[in-house]
């Protein structure tokens, strides 16, 4: 099989996170109480043999910076594998100059240097299970220039908001890429996830840049269509696109059903994450856990319904935590009532005795606040 590398996207300006996204990339977004969203892509790539990965990012980086490390906790060996954290700085005349073909162009020397003859371009954003060594063969054996990931689903009336979807010809070809703008169900929806020869990736990105300076590769290679063979790959499985507040609160509550979970997370794909050495939880008397996951090194002496509760939550006797994301290290008082929240990280509710939201309208509780 030839070689190729993998490249993961942690920036977007289909991405609006409100809160969440003021404090961190969305690749360093806590999920499931215990991983970051970047866990997923840098897995798949992983699991799929391809050990020389870059990670790009814009703003407030620390977060991934220090989640990442050398990459060791994801099965990459050093001595012929690499985990790059590469750098790019957001625009603060307009978002729109915000793309990804600005993060590549800003790294173009390193992508030059690349000695593997394809690229796996993938992003941060969604959740989904991927053998990328499959996808790269199924490309090679099609002959195509470009193979774009999608996931067929039947309710993108009411997701996938932002995303783009692929229409497609009954050869799986690209007729064209656009956004969803929710009118029906059934769509392609692109998981901003292609394949192609690392030398025609680099001419693209070149390319694109002199068409528009606010064009994605996407925008490119939607306008460049006819000019390029194009074809669509469908993905099995599960699958979460994070573009919102609400999406990214869906898409921690859903995988609290086994059978979705079950999807997600199998003893041959290992989802690889930072370990932290910590006690397990510890229930105290008097606690009620019901449908919830509860991460470790958490004190809970209240009642917890339906929720994630992340590493090093303290919920304090009398208090109830239902159908909420509770980020770690946050502390709950006695006797307060949280109901279809995300608290974040560091969070401590003392003196307000009820925080409560319509599901269809997550309420939010930013980073060390005190409420």
């Amino acid at each position: 099989m030839a070689g190729a590398y993998g490249i993961v996207i942690s920036t977007g300006n289909n991405i609006n996170v409100e809160g969440l996204q003021d404090y961190r990339p969305v690749g360093a977004f806590s999920y499931l109480g215990r991983y970051r969203m970047v866990d997923f892509p840098v897995s798949n790539l992983s699991n799929s043999g391809i050990d020389r990965i870059q990670v790009y990012v814009s703003q407030n980086p620390r977060s991934l910076a220090e989640h990442l490390g050398s990459g060791t906790q994801y099965n990459i060996n050093p001595k012929k594998g690499k985990l790059q954290l590469l750098f790019n700085q957001d625009s603060r005349v307009n978002k729109i100059y915000n793309t990804d073909t600005a993060a590549f162009l800003a790294n173009m020397n390193i992508i030059e240097r690349m000695q593997q003859e394809y690229v796996i371009v993938t992003t941060a954003s969604m959740i989904f299970k991927q053998d990328f060594q499959a996808f790269l063969k199924a490309h090679i054996e099609s002959g195509a220039d470009i193979s774009l990931l999608y996931q067929k689903v039947n309710d993108a009336k009411t997701k996938y908001q932002g995303c783009q979807v692929l229409d497609l010809n009954r050869q799986k070809g690209l007729n064209s890429i656009c956004v969803n703008t929710q009118t029906a169900n059934e769509r392609n929806v692109f998981m901003e996830t292609y394949v192609m020869r690392n030398d025609l990736f680099i001419d693209l990105i070149k390319r694109t840049a002199k068409t528009s300076s606010v064009y994605s590769l996407a925008d490119f290679i939607n306008e460049e269509h006819a000019n390029l063979d194009i074809r669509g790959l469908q993905h099995k499985g599960y699958f979460a696109a994070i573009t919102d507040l609400k999406s990214y609160y869906d898409a921690n509550l859903e995988l609290l059903d086994i059978r979705k979970a079950n999807e997600l997370f199998t003893s041959d794909w290992p989802i690889y994450t930072v370990t932290t050495d910590s006690c397990p939880v510890e229930y105290k008397k008097g606690a009620v856990v019901r449908n919830s996951m509860v991460a470790n090194g958490c004190i809970i002496e209240g009642t917890v319904e339906n929720s994630v509760i992340g590493r090093g939550v303290i919920i304090k006797a009398g208090a109830v935590v239902r159908n909420s994301l509770v980020l770690g290290h946050t502390f709950i008082d006695k006797d307060i009532h949280i109901e279809n929240q995300i608290i974040d990280k560091w969070a401590s509710i003392r003196h307000v005795k009820e925080i409560t939201a319509d599901a269809s309208n997550p309420g939010y509780v930013k980073r060390d606040d005190v409420l």
